[in-house]
């Protein structure tokens, strides 16, 4: 079995331990954004396949105490080196101290190098920057040193997870993925009422709605950096992307999205087509107030202007309470998940919030909240 973490947005770490209970594995928290749990080979690929709300996978290769750099060299190259750097792939080391006597940075990234190269007996090539050199992605290793105690991870993921591969176009503010399968997740949608997002934008929420509802992992049609290490097993991959490929569900619930911008409703149809989800998705150009959805009751999951994206903030006020006024009128017996930069914003809809979570939305903060009786 194996150490494995997966990191997410802070705030977040409870639904990423609900996706990984999903999996049939445990999670607990690790620390602030970070989740720890064990698994083997194949759950290290299953979660990078499946855990919509995760940043990236990596592995703990191993934690140990180290005053000096001898030391600190010493017990890196014990370990197992060769069954994750490639031989001509570049790596890159992330180094992070705190609290601890070794604390340059750059120093402890130059012994897990040169530790590397005692193991492989061959000097690795050290980049950087986390950019294509010609030979890849380099390979991301982390060296956590805490109150004199190195932690020491390789990443498997590559890119961050929340990079699907559809998402070529954009609106303003655009919303990643990870998180808007955080908020469908902290809906309690089932998949099977009706969705609607009335300010799309680019289209992330409903694209990954569709992509839950039908089943279809968010990693099947990307590569991962574990694909490059020495003991990756291909014919176990493409055996969990079979299986997936098997499971999509008989009958697909009504999602809808609308927007007023028909420049982001354009660029919402044109990264649906890339993930496979335009013919699940009814787009269209609307006002909030031009909504019309079904009687049957279902879930507004949303992600309304907020922060700089409108300058006036009687306009924004007055955004959020015509959005609670159209709901209200409109939507009776539906849940409602909204994200938004503060608590008078939410308050200005007039719907009855619960506290929510707090997290990051493109490196400001926000809170997620849905309605407290679960229904306006």
């Amino acid at each position: 079995m194996m150490d494995l973490l997966a990191a997410c947005s802070p705030g977040l770490e409870a639904l990423t331990i609900q996706e990984l209970h999903g999996l049939g594995l445990r999670g607990t928290l690790s620390g602030h954004g970070s989740v720890a749990f064990q698994g083997t080979q194949e759950d290290l690929y299953r979660a990078n396949l499946h855990l919509r709300t995760a940043d990236r996978i990596s592995i703990r290769l191993d934690a140990f105490h180290a005053v000096g750099f001898p030391e600190l060299r010493r017990k890196a190259a014990l370990l197992p080196w060769e069954e994750y750097l490639s031989p001509g792939r570049p790596i890159l080391i992330r180094a992070e101290c705190k609290k601890s006597r070794l604390y340059h940075e750059g120093g402890v990234a130059q012994r897990i190098a040169e530790a590397a190269a005692d193991r492989l007996r061959r000097p690795p090539l050290v980049q950087k920057a986390y950019e294509d050199s010609g030979q890849g992605l380099p390979q991301l290793i982390f060296a956590r040193f805490d109150h004199d105690r190195c932690s020491i991870e390789i990443d498997s993921s590559g890119e961050f997870l929340h990079k699907r591969g559809y998402r070529l176009e954009t609106a303003k503010a655009p919303l990643r993925e990870t998180l808007a399968c955080a908020m469908i997740l902290a809906s309690g949608w089932d998949r099977k009422s009706p969705f609607l997002d009335p300010f799309c934008g680019s289209g992330t929420l409903p694209i990954e709605a569709a992509l839950m509802a039908a089943d279809i992992p968010p990693g099947h049609a990307r590569r991962f950096s574990f694909m490059d290490w020495p003991g990756y097993r291909p014919k176990k991959w493409e055996a969990l992307l079979a299986q997936a490929r098997k499971d999509a569900p008989p009958k697909m619930p009504r999602i809808m999205a609308s927007d007023r911008d028909a420049g982001a409703i354009r660029a919402a149809q044109a990264n649906a087509e890339r993930a496979g989800a335009a013919a699940l998705i009814e787009f269209s150009c609307k006002s909030v107030s031009s909504i019309e959805p079904p009687h049957a009751p279902g879930c507004v999951v949303t992600n309304p202007p907020y922060g700089m994206r409108l300058k006036e903030a009687a306009s924004l006020r007055d955004l959020y309470a015509q959005l609670g006024h159209v709901l209200r009128r409109q939507c009776p017996g539906w849940s409602v998940t909204l994200l938004s930069s503060t608590i008078p914003l939410i308050n200005s809809t007039g719907l009855p919030f619960g506290q929510g979570m707090p997290t990051m939305n493109g490196g400001l903060s926000v809170r997620l909240v849905r309605t407290r009786s679960g229904i306006i």
